[in-house]
């Protein structure tokens, strides 16, 4: 149940995780999952003894993280029923924002050397994803296609099968898993490992799978990869 005595805002509080699960990859999880409901500021997931199995996500609106504590409590994530609650106490980056920050004593210099190591990747490559679009001259950025730029083939007819594509090459099927098995219908996801950034994922019938399509269209697993999702050609 949720803590009545802890006020809503922007962070939340997450328990019960697998703790066999690595760090970074939970954390992308959870970034892919948690964002449908709205930007995240930061992913907070560490792995000494007395924090294992726990983790805190931060929104920059309360309206999201109260949408996720509400919609996410018992999600099955890895095997495992999520525990979901607003956070305690306020993270770093929004008391940074709001000027209330007190840096805490004894902070891991490893952690945070990760951490700038981290961000200043997500920087470079928003940097070059910039750069790519300046060139479209400010026009849309043009839809996602592999292999040859010619002619479109025709789409597929609707069927029970999805066709994903433009997937950062760090996803894994198990973050898809999670993303997709909300909806109701599904079966089950498959990747390629000869061919990063695209899977395809299975439903019990094309409604279904029409419904998810629809639902995550463009969602985006990182900032620069918006998902392409059509129905698979049989």
């Amino acid at each position: 149940m949720l803590s009545g005595d802890i006020p809503p805002n922007q962070s939340i509080y997450i328990k019960n995780l697998n703790e066999k699960v690595k760090k970074e990859e939970l954390k992308r999880s959870l970034y892919c999952l948690f964002s449908q409901y709205g930007r995240i500021l930061d992913v907070v997931a560490l792995k000494t003894p007395k924090l294992r199995g726990q983790a805190w996500v931060v929104f920059s609106e309360v309206t999201a993280a109260s949408n996720a504590v509400r919609q996410m409590q018992n999600f099955p994530f890895y095997d495992k029923p999520m525990r979901v609650q607003y956070a305690k106490t306020k993270s770093d980056c929004v008391a940074k924002a709001d000027g209330t920050f007190v840096p805490r004593e004894k902070k891991k210099k490893q952690e945070e050397k990760a951490e700038k190591k981290r961000r200043a990747e997500e920087a470079q490559q928003s940097a070059n994803a910039n750069g790519r679009n300046a060139e479209t001259n400010g026009g849309p950025t043009p839809p996602f296609r592999q292999g040859n730029q010619g002619a479109r083939e025709p789409e597929a007819a609707p069927n029970n099968i999805l066709f994903i594509q433009n997937l950062p090459h760090q996803t894994t099927s198990m973050m898809l898993q999670v993303l997709f098995q909300q909806y109701p219908g599904f079966r089950e996801v498959r990747m390629i490992e000869a061919k990063p950034g695209i899977a395809f994922v299975e439903f019990e019938d094309d409604v279904q799978s029409s419904m998810a399509m629809e639902a995550l269209q463009g969602f985006k697993i990182t900032p620069q990869n918006p998902m392409a999702i059509a129905y698979a050609k049989k």
